[in-house]
């Protein structure tokens, strides 16, 4: 057990460039959406395009496919925290969810994306980045 007074953090807005950079570099990340009308969240890994849009890849049946039918908004967020120091950043990206149908782009998003668990992923879902917000922990006083 530590004791001690804790570090001091404080938090700093991320741009939207910078908040899709750090999305870019992070390996897994979390999807929010409504099912059955309750909040659900699973963890994905994902892709982030040039313009912002997060792509990932589901399996057929996934609660999150019915819901990208009908272009439902949802979240994207990923972090990286360090509990030691309490710092790290977090980002979250909001936008419609869509299934990509295009044969030669499925094609594509099925070859460079990679599913992290050892199932059949062969859906595609891209999040629009209507709203990227994000934010840093750093050391120092507030006002620093």
């Amino acid at each position: 057990m530590t004791t001690g007074t804790p570090p001091r953090v404080r938090t700093v807005a991320l741009g939207r460039d910078e908040a899709l950079i750090l999305l870019a570099g992070a390996p897994l990340g979390r999807v929010v959406f409504s099912h059955q009308a309750l909040p659900a969240i699973r963890p994905v890994n994902h892709l982030v395009e040039a313009n912002g849009d997060i792509v990932i890849r589901t399996h057929t049946g996934a609660a999150l496919l019915g819901r990208a039918a009908v272009s439902e908004v949802v979240a994207y967020e990923a972090d990286d925290l360090d509990p030691a120091t309490r710092t790290g950043w977090s980002v979250v990206v909001t936008g419609a969810a869509c299934a990509v149908s295009d044969p030669a782009e499925l094609g594509r998003y099925l070859t460079v994306l990679t599913p992290w668990v050892d199932t059949e992923m062969d859906r595609v879902v891209r999040i629009r980045a209507d709203i990227v917000s994000g934010y840093r922990l750093v050391r120092g006083e507030s006002g620093s």
